[in-house]
């Protein structure tokens, strides 16, 4: 039984030892800034399709108090109705995002801090421009040779309207 815990020990210790492979910080930092760029294009020039091909299979998504987990189809048709329905004037960061990752490389977050400006009409057809700040999260996986997102936990400050 000694024997067994010895060689249980020396085998967790040269796992231990045995740290992975160290991964391009700087390349993958570069890679989430990219795709988070890549949003910012999506939601100005209405790509929901783009958008939405950066989720994982897995993607769930945590917004106002509800947890959700939809499809691909699901966030299509979200993401398309509600870029329909507006003109984003603005889609920009306040700071630049933090990004950070796990020791091994596989997975990263990124914290954002972004004001939006739309604008659209509403039940009496008058324009109105919203302004919100939104914060959030956003959880990327690394799949193979590519990031996607696993999971956004957004939240933001109560929207100032304005009659154009």
């Amino acid at each position: 039984m000694i024997k067994f815990l010895i060689l249980i020990a020396l085998s967790l210790a040269f796992l231990a030892c045995n740290k992975p492979d160290k991964f391009d910080e700087v390349s993958a930092r570069q890679e989430i800034m990219k795709l988070h760029n890549q949003q910012r294009k999506y939601h100005l020039e209405k790509m929901s399709k783009a958008f939405v091909s950066q989720f994982s299979e897995n993607f769930i998504s945590v917004d106002k108090g509800k947890i959700t987990t939809p499809t691909a189809e699901e966030s299509l048709k979200r993401f398309k109705n509600y870029f329909d329905s507006v003109e984003f004037l603005k889609w920009d960061d306040f700071t630049p995002p933090i990004i950070r990752f796990s020791n091994d490389g596989t997975i990263a977050y990124e914290i954002v801090n972004k004001k939006v400006v739309i604008s659209y009409k509403d039940d009496n057809n008058k324009r109105v421009k919203e302004t919100t700040v939104f914060s959030w999260v956003t959880i990327y996986k690394k799949y193979e040779k590519s990031w996607k997102i696993d999971c956004v936990a957004s939240t933001n400050q109560q929207p100032v309207y304005e009659e154009m």
